[in-house]
């Protein structure tokens, strides 16, 4: 069914197959996937067309949408992690309107968009899969959500405190990162680092001066 490429974004060089065509695919922020979710999506891995139309399939099972919602409705469900533009939606919605497994309703200036019982037939043979992408944009709201509670009040800092404490949590990503295929000597070395900075960092002000 498919028509075009869609998919991984032109750096990845991969064409995409599916329902659909188009460089489809939104915004993941930083990238959907393998060191997010753990399951086979690779970091700065977009939406496919097929996968991205299959979201949207699911989406009015659940109930018919126009196009902003649609939109709304991926952002919540990810935690703001993936907000895909106009610009992907509607060529998509259009594609599936085209293809018959989804109806069109105009609402004044607005289409509101339902599910055809193709749509839904189509839905219900990959249903496993539509299950899985939107579980994983679920658990990455999630998180997303948990960090954002970690880091509630540091925006508020003095700016060049905040600077300093995004430089100092991005240096340490970036020195894991260097340490990657370390062998087990190493990792254990790394991993009394982390422990001996997690209970430092969990101490209370008076213990931190006691130990000093």
């Amino acid at each position: 069914m498919g028509r075009g490429e869609g998919g991984f974004g032109e750096r990845h060089g991969v064409r995409g197959g599916g329902m659909g065509g188009g460089r489809f695919g939104g915004r993941f922020g930083r990238g959907f996937g393998g060191d997010i979710g753990g399951e086979g999506f690779s970091r700065g891995r977009k939406l496919t067309a097929d996968e991205l139309q299959l979201v949207i399939l699911a989406l009015l099972a659940e109930a018919p949408s126009h196009g902003y919602e649609l939109i709304r409705r991926l952002e919540e469900r990810s935690g703001g992690f993936y907000k895909p533009s106009p610009g992907v939606i509607y060529p998509s919605l259009t594609y599936l309107e085209e293809t018959g497994l989804a109806a069109v309703a105009q609402e004044g200036n607005r289409k509101l968009y339902s599910l055809t019982d193709e749509g839904r037939a189509h839905l219900e043979a990959r249903s496993e899969e539509a299950t899985r992408i939107l579980d994983i944009l679920s658990r990455i709201g999630a998180r997303m959500a948990d960090v954002r509670e970690a880091f509630t009040g540091i925006n508020d800092l003095d700016p060049s405190l905040g600077q300093e404490f995004h430089d100092a949590r991005f240096a340490l990503k970036a020195a894991l990162k260097s340490r990657r295929g370390a062998d087990a000597d190493e990792l254990r070395r790394i991993v009394a680092i982390l422990r001996r900075a997690a209970a430092e960092i969990s101490a209370s002000p008076s213990a931190g001066q006691d130990q000093s």
